[in-house]
């Protein structure tokens, strides 16, 4: 089971990169409106805890509520702005992004 954390807030964005100098974080950009981000959001659920444990930090964010934050997040790690999107952050910077159907645990672990 994934326990997401919401994202909605600069400070918590700025939380974030100070915390992936001790861990990874994971954000995954969510689109309420998309069929295929509810669809990558159900697989990572499916999967998550094969593969992660309960305590990983993994921050969610809806993009039509939060589309200031969105594209900050877009700039501040220079990857193009995708719902659904998938970033994996670490010691401040972003050294993974997947979007659409390319969101997969599997690949996710490959990568970490």
């Amino acid at each position: 089971m994934i326990h997401w954390k919401v994202l909605n807030t600069q400070p918590q964005l700025q939380e974030i990169i100070r915390e992936s100098f001790n861990q990874i974080i994971f954000i995954f950009k969510h689109s309420t409106w998309c069929n295929v981000s509810s669809l990558a959001k159900m697989r990572l659920e499916d999967n998550w805890t094969r593969e992660f444990s309960t305590d990983t930090e993994i921050y969610i964010l809806d993009v039509f509520k939060n589309r200031d934050l969105s594209n900050e997040i877009a700039s501040l790690f220079q990857v193009h702005h995708e719902s659904p999107q998938i970033l994996l952050i670490q010691d401040g910077e972003c050294f993974h992004d997947a979007s659409h159907l390319d969101i997969t645990v599997e690949e996710i672990r490959e990568v970490i």
